[in-house]
Formats: C-alpha cells, structure tokens, sequence
C-alpha cells in the first residue's frame, strides 16, 4: 500500500510540473534525403595476393557513399519548458534508406549499371533540447537532441548480407535549425531543418568481411504548433478605470 501511494504521488507530482512547463504541442510532415556509408576495412588485403586469390568476398561490398535516397516522414511533439529552454519529445514515422548499385563482379569491381533502392521505415522517439531567441512574433531555435529507432519494416534489393542485418533497435544523433512564427492568436507554423546522423555504424564482423554502414539522413520540415492561451490582464476580473464622468 505504501509503494502504491509513493508511485500515485510521482505521477501526480510529474503531471503538476508538466501542466506548470507546458508550452505547446504540434503535428508535422517531412521530405527526407537520406544516403549510407559504407567502409570496408578489409580494403587494404586487395594487395594480399593470396587473400585476392582465395578470399575474393573480402572486395565485397566496396566502400562507397549510397546515392541520396528521397522519401518522407510524419510526426507529432509535446513542449516543456520556459521562455528559453525547453524540452521537445516526439513520436515520428520516418522513411530512410539508399539507393545502391549492385556489385556483380567483387574482385574487378565491375557493377550492374542501374541503381535500386534499400528502404527503411522507423518508428522514432525522438528528444530534443530547445533552445529559443524570441524576435516579436517570430522564434529561431536550435535543437540538439538522440532519436531512439525502432525498425518497423524494410525493403531490400542490394548488399541484403548487409543491409538485411540492421539492428531492430538503434539510435542516432541530431541538429536542428527552425523559425517559427505566428498565425493566429495561439497556433503558429514552423519550417526546421534536422542534420541526423547514426552516431555509431553498424558493424558486420561476422560477415566474410569486416564491414560497417552509416547512415546520415537531412529533414525538412513542416508543421504547426498550439501553443497556451497567455492570461490576459483582464482575465482577473479587475475594475476598469473609465474617466471621471463615471
């Protein structure tokens, strides 16, 4: 009984602070541009005759940067916070991948001539520090943050030894740009620009070849924000100062 009543006065006490902080809560949609990266550190053997004789996998795959890959994202956020700095946590559907062309030949390198797609569909939640400059009714803000990955379903056609191997689980790094100005009383609209980035690659040591992959993703986004009603200063019921003929 007392753990219940500890546990129901953290939640109360949570739910106060968040009403206190509460700034705002908001939709968006996004254009994704996304590429992978990816690093053979087995590259250095093709001067290992006897390694190029009997290990041609180790040249498989190349390192090389994907092609940028275009798709989009949705999402919606919460804000906490003061003036200057506030707390932004969201729940985003994000689609990321490459476009990658096919090694056909791993010792000469040769490939297939066409690029195909390896797609990505995340389940993000994504947290974020706000950190605002106020400028009339408009705001810029810079936001760094960690989006947490979960790997909702995938589509593969190239390197599926490797790209068939993602962790269902992951996490990357985050920098954002945006400018917020007002529409219409408490919502206002928003454009932001996000740099997002694996902070770690995905390693694939168990595979023939000691091979990592990267992914770096840029997000454009649009959206809109409801922020709080301000009280105003007649909201306290306070007498009106009309002149002296009343």
């Amino acid at each position: 009984m007392k753990k219940l009543f500890i546990c129901f006065f953290i939640i109360l006490n949570s739910c106060l602070i968040a009403q206190k902080n509460f700034k705002g809560f908001g939709f968006f949609g996004s254009l994704t541009q996304s590429a992978h990266y990816y690093k053979n550190s087995d590259t250095d053997k093709k001067n290992d005759d006897s390694a190029f004789k009997y290990f041609p996998e180790y040249f498989y795959p190349q390192s090389h940067i994907s092609k940028e890959f275009f798709n989009w994202g949705t999402g919606c956020f919460l804000e906490l916070g003061n003036e200057k700095l506030r707390w932004q946590t969201e729940l985003e559907y994000s689609n990321k991948g490459a476009y990658e062309m096919e090694v056909i030949e791993p010792i000469s390198g040769k490939r297939s001539g066409s690029y195909s797609p390896n797609e990505y569909t995340y389940i993000q939640f994504n947290n974020y520090a706000k950190f605002y400059r106020k400028i009339g009714n408009e705001n810029w803000y810079f936001m760094p943050g960690l989006r947490i990955e979960y790997l909702y379903k995938s589509s593969l056609s190239v390197f599926t030894p490797f790209s068939a191997d993602f962790p269902k689980f992951w996490f990357s790094g985050n920098l954002a740009l945006g400018y917020e100005f007002k529409l219409v009383k408490n919502i206002s609209t928003f454009i932001e620009y996000h740099w997002n980035s694996d902070i770690i690659s995905h390693n694939h040591t168990n595979k023939s070849t000691n091979t990592s992959i990267r992914n770096r993703t840029l997000e454009t986004r649009f959206g809109l924000v409801f922020r709080k009603k301000k009280r105003e200063i007649d909201d306290c019921n306070s007498p009106i100062y009309k002149g002296p003929k009343y």
